[in-house]
């Protein structure tokens, strides 16, 4: 079985990045987020549950799942997130467990998690948690330049994220994503030196 290694880390933090580096080392990157997108596609599997639990309205005009409208229920709607979450989170772990357990020359696997610590599935599975931190000013500026939201958006879903402490307290590793890229490619290329030895010695 391969060595697993979960990365996550707040929005805008740089997540996506730091797994494009590793990627390029080698790495098998199972992509938590990808998985989330196939489970709510049309005729993905969570879109009976979601259908049942919030009606056709949940659903755009090709029976996928309506992300802006969902997005807007659930920020607005605490209860309707949770229902959401339940349907989620275990097909997420599931399929990841499954794409992690196929048989891979990669030295380890990382599985990339937004809301690693908050979905409580993960404790337990992975051998090393990596959190990919900046500051919160960082975090906003970058959430708003990608995703074409306002700072009271982006401060709306980080304040529904585990704060950037708690997640430093828990993580195993931490990458500081505060600088250039040039800084946090050496970062990536040491951290990959040190878990490929631990990959090796677990196995």
């Amino acid at each position: 079985m391969s060595y697993l290694v979960g990365l996550t880390g707040g929005i805008g933090s740089g997540k996506s990045t730091v797994a494009h580096l590793f990627a390029a080392l080698g790495v098998r990157i199972v992509d938590t987020d990808l998985i989330s997108h196939q489970l709510t596609q049309s005729s993905g599997m969570a879109i009976p549950a979601i259908r049942a639990a919030f009606g056709e309205q949940a659903l755009n005009h090709e029976g996928a799942l309506d992300r802006s409208r969902m997005r807007a229920l659930v920020f607005g709607d605490a209860a309707a997130r949770e229902r959401l979450e339940a349907i989620l989170h275990p097909l997420i772990f599931a399929q990841a467990r499954q794409q992690a357990s196929a048989p891979t020359d990669a030295p380890y696997t990382l599985v990339v998690v937004p809301l690693l610590f908050e979905s409580g599935c993960y404790a337990g599975w992975l051998q090393r948690v990596i959190t990919v931190d900046c500051s919160e000013d960082t975090q906003i500026a970058r959430t708003v330049q990608r995703n074409n939201l306002d700072e009271a958006a982006v401060r709306a879903i980080m304040a529904r994220q585990l704060g950037r402490t708690e997640r430093l307290r828990l993580a195993d590793e931490v990458i500081d994503n505060n600088g250039n890229l040039e800084r946090l490619k050496e970062q990536v290329v040491r951290m990959h030196r040190r878990l490929s030895v631990l990959a090796a010695e677990s196995n």
